[in-house]
Formats: C-alpha cells, sequence, structure tokens
C-alpha cells in the first residue's frame, strides 16, 4: 500500500497508543475495558481527498480504513470495535439523533454565511482567520489563524444547532467536573470559549456542496454536518439508541475517557458535550487532550512534506519501542520534537538500564534465583532497606499516575526503579561474595577467599530484592510493552496468571525463579 496515498499519520499512532495503553492499564487491574476506535469516512475533506485521487469515494474510504486496520495491528493496538462512520447502523443512529434534536427544537434553518476550512470541516468567523502568504508559492489565501489551514468563503441555507442555549449548562458541567478535560490549561480554555458566548453551529451542508455523508432524515437536499455524524459514533457503538432499559451503560456509555489530539479540543469538549446535554444523555467522564509531535519543531503538515510515516517507523523499530517511545517522550500539554534519534538513544538506555540488569541478574554466576525467591528475605543493610521501601511505594505511584491520565509521568517511575535497582546492586556487588578474588602476581589473594556456603543468605537477600523490582517493573511495564515484557516475565519463571497489578507487591509471587524461556 502506498504511504503516500494513506491518511494515517504519526499523531493517529500516537493517539491509538496512549488510549491503548489506559486500556490495558485497566485490565491489568483486573477490570472490564473497552477500547473503541474507527475512521471518521464522511465530509468534505474526504470527498476532496477522493476526487484528488481519482478515485471512486467508498472505493478510497475503503482502502483507508484498511490502513488505519493495518496500523492498529502493526502497533498491537488491543482494539476491541473498529468503526466505519459509513456503515448502516450508524447512519441509523446519527439520523434518530438528528430528529431527536429536532423534536425537541434543538434544530432550525437559516442561512449561514462564513469562512470554512475543508481541512478543519468548520466554519470560523471573521476574526478568526487573516490573510496569509504561502512561502513556496507567493500565493495570498485566507487562513484560519488557529491551525494555518486555507479558508474559503461561504454563504448557504442550511440546518442549525442552538448551542448557544446551552453555554449555561456547559458551563455549570465544567464547575461540578473540574477534571473533565485533561491537561487543566485545556480545561481551563474550553471554559473560556464558553463563558466569552456561544454562537448557534450549522450543521448541515447542501447536497451540492457535500454529498458524501448522511442525508438530513427529512430533507435530501442536505448534508448531516461531518463533526455532528462523526461524534456520533461513540454512541452507535454502544447501541444507540437501541440500549436495553437499565443496562445503558453495558454497551460502554458513557466512556470513562476519550482520547484526542489538541486540535480538535473544540469539537469534542464543547460541541459533543453541547450535543449530549441537548438530549440529556450521559457525558464522557473524561476527556484526555494531547499534544502534538513537531519535526524540526515545525508542526508537521503533508503539504510541507515533514511527516512522520507510522508504517516505517514501527518497521524499522518495532511496535514495542515505538510505544516505549510515544508514551515515554509524547507531550500531553506541551509539543514534543519527533527525532529518530531520541527513539533509539531512549531503547538503548531502556536496553541498557533494564535488559542489563535482567541478564545480569538470571543468567549471573554464583546465585540461585529460585533459591533466592523461596527464601523471601531482602536485604536488611541500609541500602537494602531504603530500596524495598522505595520499591514497595512504585504501584500506588504509577496506578496514580494513570489515573490522573499521565502514562508518560508513570514510565518515568518504573525508570527511575530500574535506575535505582542497578546502583543498589552495583554497590551490593553480590559477585564480590561468590567468586574468588583478584590475586597479585605472586598468585596470592589480594583479599581474603570469600566462604560462599557462609555467605548465601546475604548472597540471596540482594538477588530477591533484584529480583523483585524486575518482576515488578515488568509487570507493571506489559501495557506500554507486551511483547517486551512477556518475554521479561517469562526469563523471570513468572507464571501467566501472575502477571497482574495486583501481583505487583513485594513477596506477592513466590513461585518464581526458574526462566520459561532461554
Amino acid at each position: 500500500m502506498p504511504p503516500d496515498a494513506l491518511m494515517a499519520h504519526g499523531s493517529h499512532l500516537y493517539t491509538i497508543v496512549l488510549t491503548d495503553v489506559l486500556k490495558r492499564f485497566q485490565l491489568l487491574k483486573g477490570r472490564k475495558a473497552i477500547l473503541c476506535t474507527g475512521t471518521d469516512e464522511h465530509g468534505m475533506k474526504i470527498q476532496k481527498a477522493a476526487e484528488k485521487a481519482r478515485q471512486d469515494v467508498r472505493a478510497f474510504c475503503d482502502v483507508n480504513s484498511k490502513a488505519f486496520l493495518s496500523l492498529a495491528k502493526a502497533a498491537d493496538i488491543s482494539y476491541d470495535h473498529f468503526i466505519r462512520t459509513s456503515e448502516s447502523d450508524h447512519r441509523f443512529a446519527v439520523q434518530h439523533f438528528w430528529l431527536m434534536l429536532k423534536q425537541r427544537g434543538y434544530i432550525y434553518e437559516s442561512k449561514h454565511e462564513g469562512w470554512y476550512s475543508v481541512s478543519d470541516e468548520t466554519f470560523y468567523p471573521q476574526s478568526a482567520v487573516h490573510l496569509t502568504l504561502d512561502p513556496t508559492t507567493g500565493r495570498k489565501f485566507m487562513a484560519s489563524q488557529e491551525t494555518g489551514n486555507e479558508v474559503e468563503w461561504t454563504s448557504e441555507n442550511n440546518y442549525h444547532f442552538r448551542m448557544s442555549i446551552l453555554r449555561d449548562r456547559l458551563l455549570q458541567h465544567y464547575a461540578a467536573n473540574p477534571q473533565f478535560v485533561v491537561p487543566s490549561t485545556r480545561m481551563q480554555d474550553v471554559v473560556q470559549q464558553v463563558t466569552d458566548g456561544l454562537s448557534d453551529l450549522s450543521i448541515s451542508r447542501p447536497v451540492e456542496r457535500l454529498s458524501w455523508g448522511i442525508p438530513v432524515p427529512d430533507d435530501t437536499s442536505q448534508t448531516i454536518y461531518v463533526w455532528l455524524d462523526a461524534l456520533i459514533n461513540y454512541l452507535t457503538l454502544a447501541n444507540y439508541p437501541f440500549q436495553t432499559p437499565g443496562q445503558e451503560h453495558a454497551a460502554g456509555w458513557p466512556a470513562d475517557v476519550h482520547v484526542i489530539g489538541k486540535d480538535i479540543v473544540r469539537f469534542h469538549c464543547i460541541y459533543w458535550p453541547a450535543f449530549l446535554l441537548a438530549l440529556d444523555l450521559p457525558l464522557p467522564k473524561q476527556i484526555m487532550t494531547h499534544a502534538h509531535w513537531t519535526l524540526a519543531q515545525e508542526k508537521m503538515s503533508k503539504s510541507k512534506g515533514n511527516v512522520v510515516n507510522p508504517f516505517f517507523a514501527l518497521e524499522r523499530f518495532g511496535s514495542d519501542t515505538m510505544r516505549f517511545h510515544l508514551t515515554h517522550r509524547g507531550g500531553i500539554k506541551d509539543d514534543k520534537d519527533y527525532d529518530n534519534y531520541f527513539v533509539i538513544r531512549g531503547y538503548n538506555n531502556l536496553r541498557g538500564g533494564f535488559g542489563n540488569l535482567v541478564t545480569r541478574i538470571v543468567r549471573g554466576r554464583g546465585w540461585d534465583v529460585r533459591r533466592a525467591v523461596k527464601s523471601g528475605q531482602t536485604d536488611d543493610s541500609p541500602e537494602g532497606r531504603a530500596h524495598l521501601e522505595a520499591l514497595a511505594a512504585l504501584p500506588s505511584a504509577v496506578d496514580l499516575w494513570m489515573t490522573r491520565l499521565r502514562p508518560g509521568a508513570a514510565v518515568q517511575e518504573v525508570l527511575q526503579t530500574i535506575q535505582k535497582t542497578n546502583q543498589y546492586i552495583q554497590k551490593a556487588s553480590p559477585w564480590a561474595l561468590t567468586t574468588a578474588p583478584e590475586e597479585d602476581k605472586f598468585g596470592i589473594p589480594k583479599t581474603p577467599v570469600p566462604d560462599p556456603e557462609a555467605h548465601i543468605p546475604k548472597v540471596d537477600s540482594i538477588i530477591y530484592l533484584c529480583a523483585e523490582s524486575i518482576r515488578i517493573c515488568g509487570i507493571l511495564l506489559q501495557p506500554v510493552m507486551p511483547r517486551r515484557m512477556k518475554h521479561v516475565l517469562d526469563l523471570m519463571g513468572v507464571d501467566e496468571g501472575r502477571r497482574r497489578f495486583e501481583d505487583a507487591l513485594v513477596g506477592a509471587d513466590t513461585e518464581y525463579g526458574v526462566p520459561m524461556v532461554d
């Protein structure tokens, strides 16, 4: 599949990896978790992209959908549902939603004029656009001040949603749920936008302008606005409008969290809650908004040619390496610059720190990991007690960061523990108690020859503490690096039924220590 034919890019990979890490962590904690993803396939942007590619629009969407499915598979995404908004059950849900809005008096017909961005699929007021210059061609054009994408003046008759009357209800919801949008800076931005006032929203386009979409149910001359269409996909997956009374939440709605890029905050954090409030439907509990990856400190753009092909990156580095890099270094509040150098350096640091630690413990001579685990005794030295205390605190620290929707910070907690474990074993030096000391030129030991039998309890206490560090860190990193951590835990001989969050406690597992793999 030609990479330039795909609409999937690095930001999509980042979003779906973050979502998958959050889902896998909930599974790690023994909870039911459902990950829904898919492709938004309607709208002017898709219609024009298909025309540019000289393809039938549905065939174009088929190719694009397969690309996203391939991306999810390549990145080891454990999705439960993959929706395409061109499917018939979604069309039914959207048209039903429309009719309910109309029945409640939230839809009216009117003339609409404004600057429309095909790339952003939204109208902008005059105050939000400006005249700009394409430095490569010298062409002047009007563009959105927010995104930099080109806009065109549009005047048409269409349907509107009475969003303005929902301002107070939105503000009440934000006030009652201050963590509704994460991070807090974007929550503040959303509150400010709504406080400043809401205009009614154009929610349809004339069919002669936009034919590729879901028709307005009682007016086939109009096509439903792509964002109203796309956002309802979350409800479609929850079997809307056919939920069983009393079991509305069984299919996963309201969602515990949406994960989105910061460029679509307005649609998910203002428009979507407004639509749901209009029908008295429950709102998602939280919306995690992440920053973008840049390239050479510039926003990635296909028109500039400075985009990262996620398929190439996954093929070159492997899914676990990319998942680790995106989760650990990716920006939530602030943009981060992408560079292959940092991908390689980050992985090498992990391999050098964690990989060498595992090898040192599992392959080390002079001790027996299984024997050390059976003893269950930790090093009672000041350094040993300090490390034990830090290790005992690790699971709750990781859990706290994950609850705050900061997976990168959770990974950092684990990495710090790995670093401390390496420092601890280097200082404890169990090998000095099990190997013959260095000899002088006359063949005389420079230090007293150790008695291996006498030092077994001390060596075992050091090895056990290090083995517990590896086991616990391996369990906690599973949501981020499922393949590599499976291998680590297999090397440690940890039973597959003992790899849950509740097992990530010192002393919780006394049966491991014999490698299951070479």
